[in-house]
């Protein structure tokens, strides 16, 4: 994490959090409005009038972001910039500045207190070079809990969201702890198999959580960690954390036992959660 944060199709609660992340991480951050390319409409013409007022509309958007961020400390680039699609523009700033992070907001229709990802937010979250940060629905601030969040299970994403998570936490002083959570009663196992085959496939899989979790916390340099065995359903116990500054997950499904965060997590989390989610891209 020492490239700038990225902050694409400002709203308010994307802008307070990026300047959150840059602010935290010591690093530069980039507003950016993604407008339309010159495109040909036939014979070769291009239609300069439209592609104008789109490029007016995108300056209005970084002059309202301006506003939001007079107050800011640290460096901070306004950028507008032309390409076929939002998504596509954010990711190709992405890869031209080394970003460490891009921050995108919840869309109009999401719940106050709750993420809900916009299109955008949707499109960056296929393919990004760089972990997507997705903002709340308000303007609040993540806070100083000092306490940042990582869903994980002992796999490849579940690792790369630990070590993101681990480099914030390194450079803010933070204290880390790792959550899993592990669903109960009938929900883990099917009921054919009895109460005492589930009760003991339960305690082993829970002992087995613990013991992944507690060598993971120990491997974390320079911060304190510790972890949790939460039991119940998987997104709603995650989405309702309000303990963390932020919750750091991976992108795809976790585990072989398919019990624990289950494939699509990530996904449906981004549009639970109170607190800001970091989806970080796949390890392979």
């Amino acid at each position: 994490m020492t490239g700038p944060v990225i902050v694409g199709a400002p709203g308010v609660g994307a802008l307070v959090l990026g300047r959150w992340f840059a602010d935290r991480l010591g690093v530069p951050l980039i507003v950016a409005v993604v407008h339309p390319a010159p495109a040909a409409i036939g014979s070769g013409r291009v239609d300069a009038e439209w592609v104008a007022d789109r490029h007016r509309a995108a300056e209005q958007v970084l002059d309202d972001a301006r506003a939001v961020l007079s107050d800011t400390a640290g460096p901070v680039e306004y950028r507008s910039v032309a390409s076929s699609s939002a998504a596509h523009g954010l990711h190709d700033l992405a890869e031209q500045t080394g970003a460490a992070l891009i921050v995108a907001g919840s869309g109009r229709d999401a719940p106050r207190g709750r993420l809900h990802p916009g299109s955008t937010a949707e499109r960056l979250l296929a393919g990004s070079v760089c972990p997507i940060a997705v903002a709340p629905a308000d303007a609040g601030t993540p806070g100083d809990r000092g306490l940042i969040g990582v869903a994980y299970v002992d796999t490849p994403d579940g690792r790369a969201a630990l070590a993101e998570a681990a480099r914030l936490a390194g450079r803010t002083g933070g204290r880390l702890r790792l959550y899993t959570v592990v669903a109960e009663g009938d929900a883990a196992v099917p009921f054919l198999l009895g109460q005492d085959a589930e009760r003991a496939f339960m305690e082993t899989a829970r002992e087995t959580y613990e013991r992944a979790l507690e060598s993971a916390a120990a491997t974390v340099p320079g911060t304190t960690a510790d972890w949790r065995v939460l039991p119940g359903d998987v997104v709603e116990t995650l989405a309702d954390l309000d303990e963390v500054d932020v919750l750091f997950c991976g992108s795809r499904g976790y585990g072989p036992t398919r019990r624990v965060l289950l494939g699509g997590v990530s996904n449906r989390l981004i549009r639970r959660a109170r607190r800001p989610v970091v989806v970080v891209p796949r390890s392979g």
